[in-house]
């Protein structure tokens, strides 16, 4: 059963940082590209972030060297770290393959 776990949402204030963590299982971790996506309130689902196969990393733009994905494929792990946050960062972030999605976490960023 593939299954993919997020952590490490809160509350930071603007300028604060927070690591994001994707806990996979259930499937050949390394084999796969993983993307982190984002809904805010009120809005549709937006993309973040993603990690390829080999550790090839795409950013969107609004986030572009604020955050930076990363992967150990030994611990079937991936992480977003996120600095220099800002109030538009507060959103659900999720982690996803192609076609299974996680449960979400929580990121509020206070102005």
């Amino acid at each position: 059963q593939v299954q993919l776990v997020e952590s490490g949402g809160g509350l930071v204030q603007t300028g604060g940082s927070l690591r994001l963590s994707c806990a996979a299982s259930g499937f050949a971790f390394s084999r796969f590209s993983i993307t982190w996506v984002r809904q805010a309130p009120g809005k549709g689902l937006e993309w973040v972030s993603t990690i390829t196969a080999i550790g090839g990393t795409y950013n969107a733009g609004s986030v572009e060297g604020r955050f930076t994905i990363s992967r150990d494929n030994a611990k079937k792990m991936v992480y977003l770290q996120m600095n220099s946050l800002k109030p538009e960062d507060t959103a659900m972030y999720y982690c996803q393959t192609d076609d299974t999605r996680g449960q979400g976490t929580m990121v509020t960023v206070s102005s």
